[in-house]
């Protein structure tokens, strides 16, 4: 703040004596226009107020004037002024991070394992499919739970649960292939609460104008997760065999529950630490976000824009999760990469999605703050999202070179980025109180189209067909369809 100068008291009266500080400063001996300075320190609220206080002799030993110069002074360190909804955010994000590293882990371990162990096409395409087993059964129960019980205890559960999961892969492996189908079950079941979780905990503490923004960057930590887990997985390989990959990743949960024990609060109800500004920010135009007691299910199965998003997320998910488990083995048994070369060129694709999600919910929050209507900013966005992909895809069958390849999936991928502020976002637009149930049934679909795409990949890779990423295109391109007729009962 600015030092200002304030008069805080005259005084005429000779037989006045202060007890201590300052000195009397009526007395006749003293001489003309002589200064006294002290300092006065006040603290309050976490700030600090720190008065100079200069005391002036007037030169006729009658009236003496005490002045202050006003400064205040910052005692709070600048992490507990940082917001705390977006704490919640960043350690969301966190989570993401950490869900996609662990999953797409596998995508890279699968090409030693497989030739450890004589698995065919068919047999890695299973594997890579069990995954979705738990996935799919987690979905609506994970929401129901989390809007029930808060999404703090939801979150903090699956990630433990995953991350064991992760760590037993490798014991799994060695016991037999049914028992590692079991655990990437289980694996399954650990991430699909993560979701509906994190959308009910968001919806709480992330006021609209911030809503894209913040689902944009939770989401872009799935895509670093990925990058992340395809960077480091050949290093970590070649240096100490492919256990070591699900023992590292796996074991990073358990860092990130500490801190989400610590510092998160399923409501800004339920922090006592909030600060009342931010709380009047996030409470400023929210619905009521108590406890839901009962799911009312006819209503929410009745409305057309949430079978939208339910056809949207099917048609989203075909694609994005066939490139999640198969680039890599795209990468190296059709363009002929090395395992290394493999997984750097399938970083590109999810570095790209993470600059394009944020970028889009900057964009989306913006034209929301200019007055277009939310519904209208997020049919533009999944518009994106579809048409994008649906394009860069369909290209691949007429490329024939290894950079083109890269570069359409990267260009699909970036576009495909769009979604987080489209379908994403649009479950705390329609149904704020019922958010995680609504992403646990669209997402159910979505996770349907990942078990169907991926096993289908594998089927028809055994039949000796390389061309099956074409398949993605035919779900993007059906995508526009639904959503365009969906969408219009909005």
């Amino acid at each position: 703040m600015n030092t200002s100068r304030a008069l805080l008291y005259s005084f005429t009266d000779p037989t006045f004596r202060p007890l201590k500080s300052p000195p009397d400063i009526s007395s006749p001996k003293r001489r003309p226009r002589e200064r006294l300075n002290f300092r006065v320190r006040l603290h309050a609220d976490h700030r600090c107020c720190v008065f100079r206080v200069s005391v002036r002799n007037s030169g006729r030993g009658e009236t003496g004037k005490v002045y202050a110069d006003v400064k205040s002074e910052r005692t709070m360190p600048w992490w507990e002024e940082f917001p705390k909804r977006w704490v919640i955010v960043i350690l969301c994000f966190s989570a993401f991070l950490l869900c996609n590293m662990d999953r797409v882990n596998m995508s890279i371990a699968i090409l030693p394992m497989s030739a450890e162990n004589n698995w065919n096409p068919a047999t890695v395409g299973l594997i890579q499919s069990s995954f979705f087993w738990g996935y799919l059964l987690t979905q609506i129960a994970g929401g129901i739970w989390a809007d029930k019980v808060g999404g703090k205890k939801v979150l903090g559960f699956g990630v433990i649960w995953w991350s064991v999961a992760t760590i037993l892969t490798p014991v799994a492996a060695k016991v037999g292939l049914p028992f590692l189908l079991v655990v990437r079950a289980f694996m399954g079941i650990g991430e699909g609460v993560a979701m509906p979780a994190m959308n009910n905990i968001l919806s709480k503490w992330v006021p609209v104008s911030e809503r894209s923004r913040s689902l944009a960057f939770v989401y872009s930590g799935m895509y670093l997760g990925s990058v992340t887990g395809l960077a480091f997985s050949p290093f970590l390989i070649h240096q100490y065999g492919w256990p070591s990959v699900f023992y590292s990743f796996g074991s990073l949960g358990t860092v990130w529950f500490a801190a989400w024990l610590s510092k998160a609060h399923s409501s800004p109800h339920d922090d006592p630490q909030l600060r009342p500004a931010e709380k009047k920010l996030i409470f400023a135009n929210s619905f009521s976000k108590e406890p839901v007691e009962t799911i009312p299910w006819g209503l929410i199965l009745s409305k057309a824009p949430v079978w939208a998003l339910i056809v949207s997320h099917f048609c989203h998910n075909w694609g994005t999760f066939i490139l999640l488990t198969w680039m890599p083995t795209y990468y190296n048994q059709v363009l002929k990469f090395n395992l290394t070369e493999s997984s750097l060129f399938c970083v590109l694709p999810w570095l790209t999605m993470a600059f394009s999600a944020n970028l889009g919910g900057w964009i989306a929050d913006t034209l929301v703050s200019k007055g277009l209507s939310v519904t209208t900013v997020r049919k533009i966005m999944q518009s994106i999202g579809f048409l994008g992909p649906a394009f860069f895809l369909t290209q691949l069958s007429h490329v024939d070179s290894p950079a083109m390849a890269v570069l359409c999936m990267a260009c699909s991928q970036g576009t495909d980025a769009f979604s987080q502020s489209g379908l994403y976002s649009n479950h705390q637009d329609i149904a704020p109180r019922y958010s995680g149930v609504l992403l646990g049934l669209s997402n159910t679909a979505g996770v349907l189209a990942g078990v169907l795409g991926t096993a289908a990949t594998g089927y028809i890779l055994q039949h000796g067909k390389n061309s099956s990423l074409a398949f993605i295109t035919a779900g993007k391109t059906n995508s526009n369809v639904y959503y365009t007729i969906l969408e219009e009962n909005q």
